[in-house]
């Protein structure tokens, strides 16, 4: 779905402004916290938050609220200029996500409506593989955090964080929200990668952190709970399809305004010469497939979360393989578009200070947050047997 067929669509000037710097604030790294205001002012922040706590998120059709085919649009059509900020996006929808499923009645009314009225941008210390943050309980019904996250995404210049520690007397995690500025708590600036730069995804420690009682949230082993899962493999997966369609875009307005034909192509335009326009044309067809897969796995978790506390989880599995299916072809895209843009505009677009070289960057950094193998693994066994997954960390 484009940006046209979706509601709460983004501002154009929001779009120019992120693309107008992207190639610089690429080089440079560090933290965009001009653009997140921008993000904040133009009432992006709200996006996954329910109505009925004054966002713009809705699971009742036909009410004009957002629905999750909306809500990645918006966040693919950032992914476009800059998905950086694109990912910081999808995870603040993320973290709502997690209270919305996970909390209490009254820690959905806190958390959320808060979320609205202060305009709360939302962090993260909850990389489910890393299991050096420990929780010790305390005497009053509550936690003390020691120990460090890694890829703690959106966390620095938040206000509010999801955490997850490892609680060694029982192995099981402790899920919990707490105010970023919470005594004992430090965000580090070091993340420095080849790609998605501006992510603030560094290390935050914790120095015995307190978290009380009604600042743990209880997370259900239900079907619906578990939707949570899909919801960020989502994010991810359009993420991948705005970089494919980013770097399209990118490679056409670079090639209009600077290509020239090769000198045995025997045209005198660039945009004359049939391996350009096959060129276009394979990285026209792989963006594309890759959206249409991403927008029939939105349809398919609308439906899903739709159906509330009754989803079963054969149903929850089958949009598990729709978002694996979809992400497999935009991983693939992202990357190769990345790549083609290259062929397509010709070595003067190797020019560090377009930093026309971020597409692939970025896909390539993303695209190793879990392994492609085992996705497709879980994919081939259903197309073999009709077997589906179980819920897992990543599926």
């Amino acid at each position: 779905m484009g940006m046209n067929e979706a509601h709460g669509a983004v501002p154009d000037g929001l779009l120019g402004a992120l693309r107008a710097n992207a190639a610089q604030r690429d080089l440079a790294g560090g933290h965009a916290a001009a653009e997140k205001r921008l993000i904040a002012e133009a009432g992006l922040l709200t996006i996954a938050v329910p109505r009925e706590f004054g966002g713009q998120f809705t699971q009742v059709p036909g009410d004009g609220g957002l629905h999750w085919r909306d809500v990645y649009a918006i966040i693919r059509t950032i992914a476009r200029v800059d998905s950086a900020l694109a990912h910081l996006l999808g995870f603040q929808c993320l973290q709502i996500v997690s209270v919305d499923l996970w909390g209490n009645a009254a820690q959905r009314a806190n958390w959320l409506q808060g979320t609205v009225e202060h305009r709360w941008w939302w962090g993260n210390a909850v990389n489910p593989i890393d299991t050096r943050l420990v929780a010790q309980a305390d005497n009053e019904g509550g936690w003390r955090l020691h120990g460090k996250k890694g890829f703690c995404s959106g966390t620095y210049g938040s206000q509010m964080m999801t955490v997850s520690a490892h609680d060694p007397a029982t192995g099981n995690p402790v899920f919990a929200v707490v105010p970023t500025t919470r005594a004992g708590i430090t965000v580090h600036d070091d993340w420095d990668p080849i790609g998605q730069r501006q992510t603030d995804s560094g290390t935050v420690s914790f120095d015995n952190v307190q978290v009380q009682a009604h600042e743990v949230l209880a997370r259900p082993n239900t079907p619906r709970a578990s939707l949570r899962t899909l919801v960020s493999q989502l994010v991810l997966t359009n993420l991948f399809v705005g970089l494919a369609e980013g770097a399209l875009e990118e490679a056409r307005q670079y090639v209009l305004a600077n290509g020239r034909p090769w000198v045995n192509s025997g045209v005198k335009q660039a945009i004359d010469d049939p391996y350009l326009q096959q060129r276009f044309g394979e990285m026209r067809v792989q963006s594309l497939a890759a959206a249409l897969l991403a927008d029939r796995a939105a349809a398919q978790l609308d439906a899903a979360w739709q159906q509330g506390e009754a989803l079963a989880a054969g149903t929850r599995a089958e949009v598990s393989i729709a978002i694996s299916e979809a992400k497999i072809g935009a991983h693939r895209a992202a990357l190769e578009t990345g790549q083609q843009l290259f062929d397509a505009c010709g070595a003067r677009a190797t020019n560090a200070a377009l930093a026309l070289d971020r597409f692939w960057r970025n896909a390539r950094v993303h695209t190793l947050h879990d392994p492609l193998d085992y996705r497709l693994r879980d994919v081939g066994r259903h197309a073999l047997t009709q077997e589906l997954p179980e819920p897992t960390l990543y599926t």
